[in-house]
């Protein structure tokens, strides 16, 4: 694709060869983001950040991704301080912001707001969640651990198997990942959740339709048995109709270093998980007692947020080429 002056969206919008693209770039943006190196081709532009939804490291790192090129960002991560709260609409809201920007970060927690945003105006968009629909740029970041964690180069990805555990039905992160691991060859999807939260149908007829494999199952050591990664996920409550309907699932899966060991056994499989994990009793993902095993590489996976991220903005804003230390 072209990605001067594109939105990203979703990773329909993606091929195999622009997202090595992407990774060849975040590599390169890793000495930058730890300020090895300085730049500041990106000085003079904003980045404006619309976050509809509670944020934490999306938010935080898109803003310290574009500092680190040298421009500057005006966050706004309340709906209340905003003329919405006057009866203003989303695409006018986006259409004004859009034309004091260079580009925009927004996160909705509607499913397809983004779409809507991306006609409002013509300044970039990059999608940061729009409720249960996608998170592409959490996607990118994620395959990018999972290659460096197994140690594979891009082409070595082929042929992985990856465990995808929780929420499946309502995790825009699961969602984009299957949809970015269906860009590669023979990848072997194990799918463990609740009946009721598996991964929506056509994403998996849709990988299926490509050429891979999947498995589904409620037995989490079953699960563990087949998986070369592990991704956990978060359950979400804000996607359900009540809070009673979410309490049924909540602590299904919750993974100790028991389970896990019993699981993987000798073998390194890393633990990915997209963040924040549920801390309260009797519903953490991935309890603490993993805290300090080699193989728990959520912190590491949300570091790689920051060159990831640099990568997209240095293309989408045509200054990959302009890089230069000082």
């Amino acid at each position: 694709m072209n990605f001067k002056g594109a939105s990203i969206l979703s990773i329909d919008q993606f091929e195999k060869v622009d997202v090595e693209h992407i990774f060849s770039l975040a590599a390169i943006m890793e000495s930058y983001a730890e300020r090895k190196k300085r730049t500041r081709v990106l000085e003079g532009a904003v980045l404006g950040n619309l976050f509809f939804e509670p944020s934490t490291r999306s938010r935080i790192s898109f803003e310290i991704a574009f500092q680190r090129l040298g421009g500057a960002v005006t966050t706004m991560a309340e709906r209340a301080t905003t003329s919405m709260v006057k009866g203003e609409s989303l695409e006018d809201t986006v259409r004004i912001l859009g034309g004091y920007a260079d580009l925009l970060v927004i996160r909705h927690p509607q499913e397809g707001a983004l779409k809507r945003c991306a006609q409002a105006t013509p300044c970039p968009i990059i999608n940061s969640g729009d409720g249960a629909g996608e998170h592409p740029t959490q996607a990118l970041l994620d395959l990018y651990t999972i290659l460096k964690e197994c140690k594979r180069t891009f082409h070595q990805l082929d042929g992985i198997s990856i465990t995808m555990v929780g929420d499946l039905k309502h995790s825009r992160t699961a969602h984009s990942l299957v949809k970015l691991l269906s860009l590669l060859k023979n990848i072997r999807f194990n799918f463990i959740s609740a009946e009721a939260l598996r991964i929506p149908r056509e994403l998996l007829e849709e990988l299926l339709s490509r050429g891979h494999s999947a498995y589904e199952t409620t037995d989490l050591v079953q699960g563990l048995r087949r998986a070369d990664v592990l991704y956990m996920t978060r359950l979400q409550e804000e996607r359900f109709a009540t809070p009673q309907e979410a309490e049924q699932y909540r602590g299904a899966y919750c993974l100790k270093r028991e389970i896990y060991e019993k699981g993987v056994g000798s073998r390194f499989v890393p633990i990915l998980h997209p963040l924040p994990r549920d801390h309260r009793f009797g519903v953490c993902e991935i309890d603490q007692d993993l805290n300090e095993h080699a193989a728990l590489a959520i912190f590491r996976q949300a570091q790689n947020g920051i060159p990831l991220r640099m990568a997209l903005f240095a293309l989408i804003l045509d200054v990959a080429t302009s890089l230069r230390a000082f």
